[in-house]
């Protein structure tokens, strides 16, 4: 069986402040034409379809005509809801689009009942684990703990208990969107840290044939069983060398796994460039870049008189400037800049208090600031869902 795995498409994103719209529509187009060129079988869409829980109108027909265009070609599409998206409204006529061979998995619930697709050597059951908060689905999960590994754990529980009860040489196939333990992200993903941890170990997923994941933007192998397929567009500037694609899988008689990584249409290239203001004017090298939507950090030590203007001349797609001194000296702004970076929110409430107070909080500390921002994100996704 041939599966075509996908995730995060984000419609409704822009870049900066540039709309990806025109961008998206290209994608799709492509991955039409890909799923009638290749004699695909089935489409897996891993999560963050949308790019948040009411996207703009545009990108809701947007996803109506994909589906419509998937639809008529015949071939069944299985689709979950990812962190961003709102589960009860992408889950909105689930049934009836059932029928046209497009399979929406929204609800936690029903996560161990498959789509059961067929080839000439058997059965193969497709199950959709859509994003799952850990402080909303624990107890409807079955879980033990409010955490991202034993809820996703409890799901698969699910999955591998309604497998085994399958005629014998039923092939699983399971759609997920988490982040698991040696991937690596980038930064235009949203932060799912739960109860202080926000990945989960890849053996979850043992003993399933093949598991299509979303969340991660940058396309990556876990296990030869286990891959990302990555966002199909580049939806911030740390995805510049990110080479964007989908995963076309040759499922065999046996659950034997063939790979092809496919290219997706690239809109613009990106480019981060660094150094002096005079030298990113003037320097040849920064020529094969003119074209490129540009972030450009200027090492002046001095700001520069209207920089944004003068380096649009060169690079008339710029979209971000930012600043980086060589010598900072004793600027405490800067300094503060340097002490949060790569740091989360946790970390971030965890180095106040030892600076406010003097003294790092105790461990009871920790976990009441690590509830604390659990609630918020609970909440938060309670308003989204509803």
């Amino acid at each position: 069986m041939r599966l075509l795995h996908t995730s995060d498409w984000h419609l409704g994103r822009s870049f900066h402040r540039v709309s990806l719209l025109d961008a998206q529509r290209a994608f799709l187009a492509h991955l039409v034409a890909t799923v009638r060129d290749r004699d695909v079988d089935a489409v897996l869409v891993a999560g963050d379809v949308y790019d948040r829980a009411v996207p703009p109108l545009a990108a809701v027909e947007l996803y109506d005509s994909a589906l419509h265009a998937l639809a008529d070609l015949g071939v069944p599409t299985v689709m979950i809801s990812g962190n961003h998206d709102s589960a009860r409204r992408l889950g909105v006529g689930a049934g009836l689009m059932d029928r046209a061979g497009i399979h929406l998995r929204t609800d936690p619930v029903t996560c161990d009942r498959p789509v059961v697709l067929h080839d000439p050597h058997g059965d193969v059951a497709v199950y959709g684990l859509p994003y799952l908060e850990p402080a909303l689905v624990r107890e409807e999960i079955g879980a033990e703990r409010a955490d991202h590994a034993a809820v996703l754990g409890a799901a698969a529980d699910r999955v591998r208990a309604d497998l085994a009860a399958r005629p014998a040489g039923t092939r699983g196939v399971v759609l997920a969107h988490a982040f698991v333990t040696g991937a690596a992200p980038c930064d235009s993903e949203r932060d799912i840290t739960a109860g202080g941890v926000a990945s989960v170990p890849a053996a979850i997923f043992d003993g399933i044939h093949y598991t299509a994941l979303g969340h991660l933007h940058g396309c990556q192998t876990v296990t030869e069983r286990i891959r990302y397929s990555g966002s199909p567009l580049a939806y911030s500037f740390s995805e510049e060398h990110h080479r964007k694609s989908m995963w076309l899988i040759d499922l065999g008689a046996g659950g034997e796994i063939a790979a092809e990584r496919l290219d997706t249409p690239v809109p613009r290239r990106l480019a981060r460039l660094r150094g002096r203001l005079e030298d990113l004017l003037a320097d040849p090298a920064h020529e094969p870049h003119t074209g490129a939507w540009v972030e450009a950090t200027l090492t002046d030590p001095v700001r520069p008189y209207e920089p944004m203007a003068a380096l649009a001349k060169r690079f008339p797609h710029i979209l971000s400037l930012g600043f980086d001194p060589d010598d900072r000296g004793d600027d405490p702004v800067a300094s503060y800049a340097r002490r949060l970076a790569g740091r989360d929110d946790q970390q971030t409430a965890e180095d106040f208090v030892a600076h406010v107070r003097g003294s790092e909080p105790d461990p009871h500390e920790r976990l009441v600031l690590r509830e604390a921002f659990d609630a918020v994100r609970a909440a938060a996704a309670t308003a989204e869902r509803d």
